[in-house]
């Protein structure tokens, strides 16, 4: 029995003293332990040091720190763990190949951390781009902080994989062949993706303009995508639109309008006399011209003339423009508008025209049935009223 002990207590100490890749497990719990006092730190390095960076940005005029900070908090709050493994790994003392795996993981880490922050960078400094917007649009530099983004990302991974060995050049030869298959196989997807490119090279329109493509939708743009354009109808529901229909379509954009028309048909009685006619439309067109709200004559075309002699009306059209294209301050203008043409024409003795016909009989035929004329009734005589009473 006591043989066994023995050996059963041999056998923990080998396994205590050799553990893991030659390494025991004293070791290998000190450097655990090593690694959770340095998640220790990270939390009180975030709760303390990035706390006061994130008072200190509040501070000052620009929101560009702010947004720097906020965007770097994650790669930053990884770096104490970064550390901590390091400090681990070197106390491990890994020897032969298992120490040409850590050496590795820890440059992949350092590797991940950097280019995590590039990463992250890119977002809060990309108002560099800004100033490509007086050539390119603003989807443009959007698509172009995207690419950043994935040139950033494409260029730390490839690094990582440098670093294991692997070699990038094949597998970007191998995606190259791969990319020709695919390209057979999804032409949709790319002329989609030339025709949002032109769409945003020819600046039709920007993110937040009421467009109207016929025959497809009509509503405000929210986002440009690689493939496909969001826009939001004006019942609120989100409309997918192939960048393809956006190119080889009609487009309205409403959005880019200098300014709003008015176009009417004002009818009124045919019993207007001339003088009536002359005052409705002098005063109509004195209340557009020279009115702030409207554009004048020698900006754009502005009518009011007596057009047509209609079925029922004689009709006064006005054409005319605002100066606000804001669809909410156009109705109010013209709210106005009609508002004082009910003036103009009651003050001038006369209405507004309505659908109707009139018969004219000019002779009646000789034939005709003579016309029923009811006998009046005569009042009753005394003895009739005697005779009444008596009965």
């Amino acid at each position: 029995m006591s043989e066994d002990l023995q050996d059963l207590w041999n056998l923990v100490a080998e396994v205590w003293h050799y553990g893991f890749l030659g390494i025991d497990v004293g070791r290998l719990m000190s450097a655990l332990g090593i690694i959770i006092a340095f998640l220790i730190v990270r939390h009180f390095f975030t709760r303390v040091v990035m706390a006061r960076l994130h008072r200190w940005a509040e501070k000052t005029e620009s929101t560009l720190d702010d947004e720097a900070i906020e965007a770097l908090a994650p790669p930053i709050r990884f770096i104490p763990l970064v550390i901590g493994i390091f400090v681990a790994v070197g106390y491990l003392d890994f020897r032969d190949s298992a120490g040409e795996v850590a050496d590795n993981v820890l440059r992949s880490l350092v590797v991940f951390t950097l280019f995590w922050m590039l990463f992250a960078a890119v977002a809060p400094f990309s108002f560099v781009f800004g100033k490509l917007e007086r050539v390119f649009t603003r989807p443009m530099v959007e698509w172009l902080v995207k690419a950043t983004k994935i040139g950033v990302a494409f260029i730390g991974g490839a690094i990582i994989l440098e670093l294991w060995g692997i070699e990038v050049g094949p597998i970007l030869a191998g995606a190259g062949l791969l990319g020709v298959a695919v390209a057979l196989g999804a032409q949709d997807l790319f002329k989609n993706l030339i025709a949002g490119i032109l769409v945003i090279a020819e600046k039709r329109f920007q993110p937040g303009d009421w467009v109207r493509v016929d025959g497809v939708v009509e509503g405000t743009v929210e986002t440009i995508g690689f493939r496909s354009t969001r826009v939001r109808r004006f019942d609120k529901a989100p409309v997918y639109v192939p960048n393809a229909k956006l190119s080889d379509n009609a487009v309205t954009n409403f959005s880019d309008m200098t300014h709003r028309r008015i176009y009417w048909m004002i009818g009124v009685e045919y019993r207007t006399t001339v003088e009536q006619l002359r005052e409705i439309r002098d005063g109509i067109e004195g209340y557009v011209v020279g009115n702030k709200d409207f554009a004048q004559p020698n900006e754009v075309s502005t009518f009011v003339r007596i057009d047509s002699f209609n079925d029922s009306s004689i009709d006064i059209m006005l054409y005319c423009f605002t100066k606000t294209t804001n669809w909410g301050e156009w109705l109010e203008i013209k709210e106005n508008l009609a508002y004082h043409i009910m003036g103009v024409v009651q003050k001038a003795g006369s209405s507004f025209a309505f659908p109707s016909q009139s018969l004219y009989v000019e002779s009646l035929p000789d034939d005709r049935p003579e016309a029923f004329i009811p006998p009046e009734r005569q009042p009753p005589s005394g003895g009739d009223l005697q005779d009444a009473k008596s009965e």
